[in-house]
């Protein structure tokens, strides 16, 4: 019997070891020394709340599924019903193909069609690489259609911090964050100085309730940037983005079923926020053949 997430791909390194899956071209599992580092799922479970999924070919919310592009206006489904948006991209339950594996590493691809609200061809590929220094992973997408469209791109990551999350101390290297509404769409932004939200210096997550873009990032140069979870006593786990991410997204998980709920926290790298396909923030135009790469990782602190 076919497993829930499909075909599955292990590597491993110097005492790390990933699980990279079919369904999704994302992580099931990521585990130092065997200690779990990301909050995964078992091979035979649907994959639950995107966790270590790619989100592509945009990440979070659109309003209503709808947007005007190039004067064309376009019309996605909508998969989040109760907040009636589109919700993360079109590719996190396609069934993606191994094209190169090793002990350490592994490349995945998926040819995305045109369809009804995202009428262009991409191509996707994601390689994953395990080592001392922790999991790497690089990202291409192509358009290969015709025209130019509209992209965005995000992973989704639940990470476990090595303690409870209303315990966990989090760094967010962000001046600002998104206002959202009642859909968790935004309507403005603010500066993170002085509330609750500022994160700038390593502070317990507490009671707060987090589903959050944080812009405005902090950086040296071109230099990635790096969010990290720790414990009082310096462990914990880092996830960091090249200069392409230019948002991060916070998710405590309090909206998650009961056996997951505030177990772990996602950190999801973004290249725009949140409704970026009707605001233009941030959002790229991939001209005909034309390849975005992007480049993330995660490594335990200690």
């Amino acid at each position: 019997m076919r497993q829930a997430s499909g075909e599955q791909w292990s590597i491993s390194a110097a005492g790390h070891e990933a699980v990279v899956v079919e369904v999704g071209g994302g992580l099931r599992a990521y585990t130092v020394d065997r200690a779990p580092v990301l909050d995964g799922y078992g091979p035979e479970d649907i994959c639950p709340g995107y966790a270590g999924t790619v989100l592509a070919p945009w990440p979070n919310r659109i309003r209503d599924g709808r947007y005007n592009f190039a004067g064309t206006t376009h019309r996605l489904a909508i998969t989040e019903p109760e907040r009636h948006n589109a919700l993360h991209g079109l590719v996190a339950w396609s069934r993606w193909r191994a094209v190169k594996a090793s002990a350490d590493e592994v490349t995945v691809e998926y040819d995305l069609p045109p369809q009804s609200g995202y009428p262009w061809a991409l191509s996707l590929s994601a390689t994953y690489r395990v080592g001392a220094d922790g999991l790497r992973a690089e990202h291409a997408v192509t358009n290969v259609d015709s025209s130019p469209c509209p992209f965005g791109f995000s992973v989704h990551p639940y990470l476990f911090p090595g303690a409870p999350v209303s315990d966990t101390l989090l760094h967010m290297p962000a001046r600002t964050r998104l206002l959202l509404d009642g859909r968790l769409l935004p309507i403005g932004a603010a500066k993170v100085a002085g509330t609750e939200f500022d994160f700038t210096q390593p502070r317990a997550i507490g009671a707060l309730e987090l589903d959050v873009a944080f812009g405005d990032v902090i950086r040296d140069g071109d230099a990635p940037s790096e969010v990290t979870l720790s414990t009082p006593d310096g462990g914990g786990v880092a996830i960091w983005a090249d200069a392409g991410f230019g948002w991060w997204q916070v998710y405590t998980g309090d909206t998650m079923l009961a056996e997951r709920r505030r177990r772990s926290v996602a950190v999801e790298p973004m290249t725009c926020p949140p409704d970026a396909f009707r605001s233009g923030r941030d959002l790229i135009t991939l001209e005909p053949d034309q390849t975005w790469r992007g480049t993330w990782g995660i490594r335990p602190l200690r």
